[in-house]
């Protein structure tokens, strides 16, 4: 996890993947299911932990990718 920002109720958390050529993939295509359960697992303590949960309000969460291939910058939104 590389990033973890807030925009109003939205919790976004980005992982940020970087490569110098598409030769293996780019760095989305880095972020194999595996990757993401694994995201999903750290988020989800991130959150259980922010706050008692009785002081806990509801927050809408996003998985975000930032991929720099080959200087070439690609941010995808809510992907996955």
């Amino acid at each position: 996890m590389d990033l973890i920002v807030r925009s109003g109720r939205t919790v976004v958390f980005c992982e940020v993947k970087a490569r110098s050529s598409d030769r293996f993939g780019t760095g989305a295509e880095a972020v194999v299911p595996a990757k993401q359960q694994r995201l999903r697992r750290l988020a989800a303590r991130w959150l259980a932990e922010l706050t008692p949960a009785a002081g806990r309000r509801a927050v809408e969460v996003r998985f975000d990718v930032v991929s720099l291939t080959d200087g070439a910058l690609e941010v995808v939104e809510g992907a996955f």
